[in-house]
């Protein structure tokens, strides 16, 4: 079955699964679940209440939340009143936050807690347009503005609104075709500011359906979610795919709580970026397979299915290890500008190494420079207030994804790299740093890396250690620093030493010039809140060399 558009699918869904449960959190320690009907009528009663309050078909609407069942409903709401719904990354500044929210003219907006309206009251006065805000938290206490509405109070008065505003609801609805905006997504901006990805209604229900035809749920699958749904990831694999096929999504309540939740939950399914995979596998790892590989399946328990990996290249050391301990990652590959599956392995046909086949309806072919393309029914619309960038990324009907590839004979995509990440020897030799980033991060003593080189005559690394695992395998050793400080042990002779050893054996089979002649330990990770990192978790190379310039000149003195 086909949809027009995104509320037509929830409609349909909430009409066929009736009382089953679609949403599943937890308050105060306790699960709560909601059914697919009464989260259809929250949805609907969040609609009435913006076409109360003025909100017009093409209207920007913000959502500044972490994960949550109102960010789902707030969604489907925005999407039921033919809103167009922006999310900016709740991790992010009160001035990164104001560029998107003005960059797309927003004129209300929905915020989950404090801390996020802190940020808005800080650039609330540069928000010409924006005409109220919705606050999650209610409870949290009295508010000094009449433009703060409480969450409740906005639901409620959209549910005694509904009855004569639902004709215009449902006209405005059945009005949604594929080519009407949805969302506009903004990109992580691993360099200058952010790009608005516009994408429609057809763009992601596309999508969501032709994954679900490659790789599709049981009736009673579950799916627990971390990832941001502020992210096009999990906001279409987890968040839409679970609607479209009729599962419960769960959310977890964090990151730090995902172990144990698992636990709980027992779910089917989840998607993940690698970095998750390298931490919880580096935490379990054992001289024994067999006892890492119980470890393993212990940890994300007897129900699930296959796990998800996108967002960021999968080492392959990581995903071998899976599949040795029973348990598959499927790996997949997509941008925020193509809704954003493209390709992904699938269960019964995978290969390591790869993201697997391109999904229905989707084309990829490789440019002469080795550049990806695709296209198909998922591509963006183009990048709001951008028409430059849309005809750069956009040319002949292709999207030029920027990620370098290769395509095997059998039709399986590997990405090798980014074409701006590629970076140039003074000799003129080519180096692609993720894919050697790669293969150091599959040793359990290196938890980050970011390797340096643009124009010397060798490469360089920053270097963050798994401190854990670097003390264990140094106690083997004979070398016993259990209580020094990280900044202490990044200059520590052994150390030093250990992560060389460490260095040369991943990069053993690399050509010459591939090979890390000197590094540099740093004692902290990079991070989201140091803005090193991108909410998705790649690297900001730009921050990252421009705060350690110093250090990586020294390293070429040397």
């Amino acid at each position: 079955m086909t949809y027009r558009n995104l509320s037509e699918m929830h409609h349909c869904q909430a009409e066929r699964c009736g009382p089953r449960p679609a949403l599943r959190y937890k308050r105060h320690g306790v699960y709560h679940d909601e059914s697919m009907e009464q989260y259809r009528a929250d949805a609907l009663a969040c609609a009435a209440a913006l076409i109360d309050a003025g909100i017009q078909p093409g209207d920007r609407v913000g959502v500044l939340s972490e994960n949550r069942v109102e960010w789902l409903i707030s969604d489907m709401g925005i999407l039921a009143a033919a809103a167009v719904n922006v999310p900016p990354h709740a991790p992010l500044s009160a001035r990164q936050v104001h560029f998107q929210l003005a960059d797309a003219g927003a004129r209300w907006l929905f915020v989950s807690n404090r801390e996020q309206l802190e940020k808005v009251q800080q650039i609330r006065n540069e928000l010409p347009l924006l005409r109220g805000i919705v606050f999650f938290e209610a409870s949290k206490g009295p508010f000094s503005s009449c433009e703060i509405i409480p969450w409740d109070r906005f639901l409620q008065h959209g549910r005694t609104r509904l009855r004569d505003l639902v004709s215009e609801q449902r006209r405005r609805e059945a009005a949604l075709g594929p080519d009407d905006l949805a969302t506009i997504m903004y990109t992580s901006g691993t360099t200058g500011n952010p790009k608005g990805v516009m994408l429609t209604h057809g763009n992601l229900v596309s999508n969501t359906l032709a994954a679900l035809e490659v790789q599709p749920h049981a009736p009673d699958d579950l799916v627990l979610n971390w990832l941001p749904f502020s992210h096009i990831y999990a906001r279409t694999v987890d968040h839409y795919q679970s609607i479209a096929a009729g599962i419960v999504v769960c959310l977890a309540e964090s990151a730090d709580t995902l172990i144990e939740e698992l636990r709980e939950v027992q779910p089917t399914h989840i998607s993940c970026v690698p970095r998750f995979y390298e931490k919880v596998l580096t935490a379990v790892a054992s001289a024994d397979p067999r006892e890492t590989g119980r470890r393993l399946r212990e940890i994300f328990g007897p129900r699930m299915v296959w796990l998800g990996s996108g967002g960021a290249p999968l080492p392959r050391t990581i995903g071998d290890a899976y599949r040795e301990a029973g348990m598959v990652i499927l790996e997949g590959y997509g941008l925020t500008e193509s809704s954003p599956v493209i390709s992904f392995n699938r269960k019964t046909n995978n290969r390591s190494g790869t993201v697997g086949l391109p999904i229905p309806g989707v084309e990829v072919t490789i440019a002469p420079d080795g550049e990806v393309l695709c296209r198909g029914p998922n591509i963006m619309r183009g990048y709001w207030n951008n028409p430059e960038a849309t005809a750069a990324a956009l040319r002949d009907g292709w999207l030029h994804t920027g990620d370098l590839g290769k395509i095997d004979v059998d039709g399986f995509l590997s990405i090798t790299g980014r074409k701006k990440e590629l970076l140039v020897l003074s000799n003129g030799k080519k180096v692609v740093p993720p894919y050697l980033e790669g293969l150091l991060l599959g040793d359990e003593c290196i938890d980050q890396v970011a390797v340096y080189g643009e124009g010397r005559n060798f490469l360089t690394a920053l270097v963050v250690p798994h401190w854990e695992n670097l003390r264990r395998v140094l106690a083997t050793q004979g070398t016993t620093v259990d209580h020094a400080a990280p900044e202490v042990l990044a200059r520590h002779p052994a150390v030093q030493a250990l992560v060389r050893k460490r260095i040369d054996a991943a990069l053993g089979e690399v050509a010459g010039w591939e090979r890390i002649r000197r590094f540099l330990i740093l004692p902290q990770p990079f991070s989201v809140a140091a803005e090193e990192l991108t909410v998705s978790l790649k690297l900001r190379r730009d921050v990252i060399f421009s705060k350690h310039k110093a250090e990586l000149e020294a390293l070429y003195r040397e």
